[in-house]
C-alpha cells in the first residue's frame, strides 16, 4: 500500500525494571528521546524514558504517556488527545514521614512558582500504601501494593477537586538489597524500584483513564564519589517529583474510539516503533507490530531479557545503535529504502521478471 504524505509519528519504548543499558537508570534515555524528536514530527514515549528526577527537558512534540495507557493506545482501545495544560493532583502516601512530606510539598510549590504549573490541593492516603519489592528470576524487578484501595480513594478525591492528571508519591522501603542498590548506583544493575512504580501508575490509569506518574519517596543516600553519571540525577535532591510534574502538565488525555477530534492520535497513525532488541514482548510492541508501523530494534541497548523479534515471529529492522535507528527513521520519513544507504541492512537486490500467466 502506498504511503501518503503526512506527519511522521514515532513511539519510543524502553521497558522499566529490566536493566536496559540505556534507559534503565535515571532518565538516561532522555538524550535518545531528544534526538528522535528532531526527526519525528510527533514522539510518543513514557515516563521511564523522560523522567530524570530533578532533571527533565521540555520537548514540544513529545507526548508523555504512562505505560498502561500506552498499551491501550497501541491496541487501538484509546486515543491520545494533546492538551495545552493539565491541572495536576498530588497524592501522598500516609507512610511518608513529616520532614520528607514537606520536601515533596516544597518541590510541588516550586513547580507552581518557578514553572507555572497548575496543581490542586494535595491529598494524603487514609492508610499507608505498603509497597513490597520483588525480583524475578530474570533479574527484572517488580513489586506489590498492600492497599491499592487507598490509592484509588485518594485519586478519586483529587479528580473530584478538578485534577486532570495524578502525580503519586509513595514511601518505598529503605532496606532494599544493598548489592542491587550499589550495582544500580554504579550504572551496571537493575533499578530496584521501577517494577513496583509501574504497578502503582497502572492501577490509577486503568481505573480512571487519566494521565498518571509516580515518584518514590526515599531517605537520601550516603554520598558516593564513585557514582555513575547514569544514576546521578536521583542523587541531587530530596525528591524525584519535579520531572513527574513537568511531564504530567502536558500529558495527553485518553479518549475513546468515538472521539472525533482531528488532533487526536491513534495507533494506525504510528510510523515507527523503537525498542531494545531483547525486550520485544511487551503488549505495546506486539499490538503495534500488527499495524503498518516499522518496528526498529536496537541491539546495543541490552537488557536482562531475551525476547527477540525472531522468537516472536515479528518483522523488524535490526540496528546496532539508536544513532542508526534515527538514520532509518530519517530515511523512512524521506521515502527512501534504508537498505540503499546502509551496508548493515538488507541490501537492494536486482529486479526479477514476473511472468504473465
Amino acid at each position: 500500500m502506498a504511503e501518503r504524505e503526512r506527519s511522521y509519528t514515532a513511539v519510543l519504548i524502553v521497558p522499566t525494571g529490566i536493566g536496559a543499558a540505556i534507559g534503565g537508570y535515571a532518565g538516561d534515555a532522555l538524550p535518545v528521546a531528544r534526538a528522535i524528536a528532531q526527526v519525528a514530527d510527533t514522539l510518543i514515549t513514557h515516563p521511564n524514558v523522560l523522567n530524570g528526577a530533578q532533571l527533565y527537558w521540555p520537548l514540544p512534540n513529545a507526548l508523555y504517556v504512562e505505560g498502561y495507557g500506552l498499551d491501550q493506545f497501541a491496541a487501538g482501545h484509546w486515543g491520545l488527545s494533546p492538551v495545552h495544560r493539565n491541572r495536576i493532583g498530588l497524592l501522598l502516601d500516609a507512610a511518608i514521614e513529616p520532614d520528607l512530606r514537606w520536601r515533596h510539598l516544597q518541590a510541588a510549590d516550586a513547580a507552581r512558582a518557578t514553572l507555572g504549573l497548575d496543581l490542586t490541593d494535595y491529598v494524603v492516603t487514609d492508610v499507608p500504601v505498603g509497597v513490597e519489592l520483588r525480583t524475578a528470576d530474570s533479574g527484572a524487578t517488580w513489586g506489590t501494593v498492600q492497599r491499592p484501595d487507598t490509592l484509588l480513594r485518594g485519586a478519586e478525591k483529587l479528580l473530584q477537586a478538578g485534577a486532570e492528571a495524578i502525580a503519586i508519591v509513595v514511601r518505598f522501603p529503605d532496606d532494599e538489597d544493598e548489592t542491587a542498590l550499589q550495582n544500580y548506583r554504579q550504572g551496571r544493575g537493575v533499578d530496584p524500584l521501577a517494577g513496583a512504580e509501574a504497578v502503582i501508575s497502572h492501577l490509577i490509569v486503568r481505573q480512571f483513564q487519566v494521565p498518571c506518574a509516580h515518584a518514590p519517596a526515599l531517605n537520601p543516600l550516603p554520598l558516593d564519589p564513585t557514582l555513575s553519571p547514569k544514576s546521578a540525577a536521583e542523587e541531587i535532591g530530596h525528591t524525584f517529583l519535579p520531572c513527574v510534574l513537568a511531564g504530567l502538565s502536558r500529558a495527553p488525555q485518553f479518549v475513546s474510539p468515538t472521539a472525533l477530534a482531528s488532533t487526536d492520535l491513534w495507533a494506525h497513525q504510528v510510523d515507527a516503533v523503537i525498542v531494545p532488541a531483547t525486550a520485544c514482548g511487551g503488549s505495546g510492541v506486539l499490538s503495534l507490530s500488527q499495524t503498518r508501523a516499522q518496528i526498529i530494534v536496537v541491539e546495543d541497548n541490552t537488557t536482562t531479557l531475551s525476547v527477540t523479534p525472531a522468537s516472536l515471529g515479528l518483522q523488524a529492522t535490526r540496528v546496532r545503535s539508536y544513532l542508526e535507528a534515527i538514520g532509518v527513521m530519517a530515511a523512512h520519513k524521506a521515502g527512501i529504502d534504508a537498505g540503499a544507504i546502509s551496508p548493515h541492512l538488507p541490501q537492494i537486490k536486482p529486479l526479477r521478471e514476473m511472468k504473465i500467466p
